[in-house]
């Protein structure tokens, strides 16, 4: 067992290389449009760019605050900056994404010098030969990959009293507004190096609230895709009905850039093959009254609900906005959801046997299945499981094939219940869009008691496998506090053009003070 030694290593030896360069630029809270700006007119390169968010990863999440957000340094990211900053000269930009780098969740499968590895000792080794092709995608589109962020061990499906943001690689990554506080999961770095400036985009993956939650609470923009929006293929899984890749940003507008740059027809998805039709590009018609005549239904009957009078402010603040916008608003809307959570669980834990199963054995991994890693995780139980251990799996692992009449069942009923509810209510009250809460405030970070979610609304579009966008809405004591935008499957882009109208009236996001 090895322990992936990048990520000191790599760092000292890039900046190394970085001081070669101009001194970096000032690269806080900007933009994508902003830095082609400045690219475009000479005052700025991708090099430089790179070169600066090494120095601040390394005097903020290795030094400093320590965040802990990034695992792994990628050793080639300022030779390709460099080499793209010549093919800008030679050619102009291949698009929106050129020059830009990118944090990738790690268990999104590089072909690189870097480590696939969930946050897990077991695959400390494991360096698979191909792209995730949302990886190739990224890539063709001219962006950077910088690095692996940290996250919740195998995305937080490892045991019932986890940490979120904890991993037996990368320890414990924290909340950039609060460093004793918890930055939920299970894509924590992602959305924390993006909080704090490291990246100008991360990317994040979710099964149910993995995007969404990470994102509220850390101050910016998340996108949960409809399922199949964006391959699976090349991603570590939980379950094949749930699980999606998704853009995490610090404005709308580039969430939606990166969106665009992830999707396309995956031949070895099928559930790629739904959404041919659907939008590349996510930012026309990005308008500040995207609002106005739209009908939006209040969801209150989300987990949580009433429990923290707080987060209720930060809802009706979002409500009379949206009022003062244009909307339409239905208050409130009920969605009956009875018989979703025990389906739910019963699903994920077939699906990550199985499809945890087929990721080893075809990315050629050093461990082929969930037994051989409950084995290695008991083995060396005193440095993978110092704090929580492996309920989740063991319960997993006690699951048949998924020909299982009680699979089968409960495979009908999450779907049913949950497409029906949305799908059902839209139709009623003939919305745009739903809305609630995306989180409450962050938790103090505990590692004998576990997590302490309180408030949540993911798992509405996580079941369906519908769409959903968490945009900055509050604050409570100095923590961010977002709220989501739900609707119907392939609706990204009528949300998108919502959230984008309601981040340029409220303009509520502020960056952590490091």
């Amino acid at each position: 067992m090895r322990k992936p030694t990048l990520r000191s290593f790599n760092l000292v030896c890039l900046l190394a290389l970085a001081a070669c360069t101009a001194p970096p630029p000032d690269i806080e809270e900007a933009t994508i449009a902003d830095l082609h700006d400045r690219m475009q007119r000479g005052e700025l390169t991708s090099e430089q760019l790179v070169s600066s968010y090494l120095e601040r990863i390394e005097s903020i999440d290795r030094s400093g605050p320590q965040l802990n957000s990034i695992i792994e340094i990628n050793p080639d990211a300022l030779l390709t900056a460099r080499s793209l900053d010549e093919e800008w000269q030679e050619s102009g930009p291949r698009g929106p994404m050129h020059g830009i780098p990118v944090v990738l969740k790690a268990n999104i499968d590089t072909a690189d010098q870097m480590h696939t590895t969930a946050g897990s000792l077991a695959l400390a080794d494991h360096r698979p030969d191909t792209d995730a092709f949302l990886v190739s995608q990224l890539r063709d589109a001219g962006a950077i990959i910088l690095g692996k962020a940290n996250l919740s061990e195998w995305a937080n499906f490892r045991s019932s009293r986890s940490s979120s943001g904890w991993s037996s690689i990368g320890g414990q990554t924290k909340n950039p507004y609060d460093t004793a506080r918890n930055p939920c999961g299970s894509s924590s770095g992602s959305a924390v190096s993006v909080a704090a400036n490291l990246t100008t985009v991360a990317v994040g993956t979710e099964t149910d609230g993995s995007v969404i939650c990470p994102s509220g609470i850390n101050g910016v923009v998340g996108i949960k895709p409809t399922l199949g929006l964006v391959s699976r293929t090349g991603i570590i899984p939980i379950a094949h009905s749930q699980d999606t890749a998704g853009p995490m940003a610090r404005s709308v507008r580039d969430a939606a850039i990166l969106l665009g740059a992830m999707t396309g027809t995956d031949p070895a998805d099928p559930a790629t093959q739904d959404a041919q039709s659907a939008p590349s590009d996510y930012t026309t018609n990005l308008t500040a009254d995207g609002i106005a005549g739209k009908r939006i239904g209040v969801i209150r009957s989300y987990y949580g609900a009433g429990s923290n009078p707080y987060v209720e402010a930060i809802l009706e603040s979002t409500i009379e906005s949206l009022r003062e916008q244009g909307a339409e608003i239905v208050d409130s809307i009920e969605i009956d959801t009875t018989g979703v959570g025990d389906a739910e669980s019963a699903v994920l834990r077939y699906e990550f046997k199985a499809d945890l199963k087929r990721y080893l054995e075809q990315t050629d991994a050093p461990l082929k299945s969930l037994a051989e890693i409950i084995e290695f995780n008991e083995s060396n139980k005193e440095t993978v499981m110092p704090f929580f251990g492996q309920e989740r799996m063991l319960s997993a692992e006690e699951k048949g094939p998924l020909t299982d009449d009680e699979y089968v069942e409960a495979l009908e009923t999450s779907k049913r219940v949950a497409k029906a509810g949305i799908d059902g209510v839209m139709d009623e009250h003939e919305l745009d869009a739903l809305i609630a809460p995306s989180n409450g405030p962050a938790w103090l970070t505990d590692h004998v008691n576990g997590d302490s979610f309180h408030v949540g609304s993911s798992s509405y579009a996580a079941v369906s496998g519908y769409p959903s966008i968490t945009v900055p809405a509050g604050y409570i004591a100095g923590l961010p506090v977002g709220v989501s935008f739900i609707g119907r499957a392939y609706s990204e882009k009528p949300l998108i053009e919502i959230a984008y109208a309601f981040e340029q009236a409220t303009n509520v996001r502020q960056a952590p003070e490091l």
